[in-house]
């Protein structure tokens, strides 16, 4: 029996507006003919992809990219506010650093 492959991310609008209508897992698959377990793996991504844009990650795609790959204003949006992040971390890290070091050099009397 071949199987049929349906992508879950078209109806990606209906199962979360049925999420938040309160319908529960089951009810969402037989609704849209997935499984049970495809619906929560799904919730599961899109929270995880969700949180992700929160803290200001780039999304990347596993493996390599397609010849016709365009980034989207999204990503490149997501990939920048990563870099921004990490350098502001970058810096608060060694004006720690260095205030440590000024403090040490005061106790041990150097300058």
């Amino acid at each position: 029996m071949p199987r049929s492959y349906k992508p879950i991310q078209q109806h990606e609008k209906e199962i979360l507006k049925m999420r938040e209508e309160g319908k529960t897992n089951r009810q969402i698959g037989e609704k849209l003919g997935f499984s049970k377990e495809q619906i929560k793996q799904f919730i599961n991504r899109y929270n995880k992809k969700q949180m992700k844009i929160k803290a200001g990650m780039s999304l990347k795609r596993k493996g390599r990219p397609p010849k016709n790959y365009v980034v989207s204003e999204e990503d490149r949006i997501a990939e920048l506010r990563y870099i921004v992040a990490r350098k502001d971390a970058k810096i608060k890290s060694l004006e720690m650093e260095n205030e440590l070091m000024r403090d040490f050099l005061s106790l041990t009397e150097r300058k």
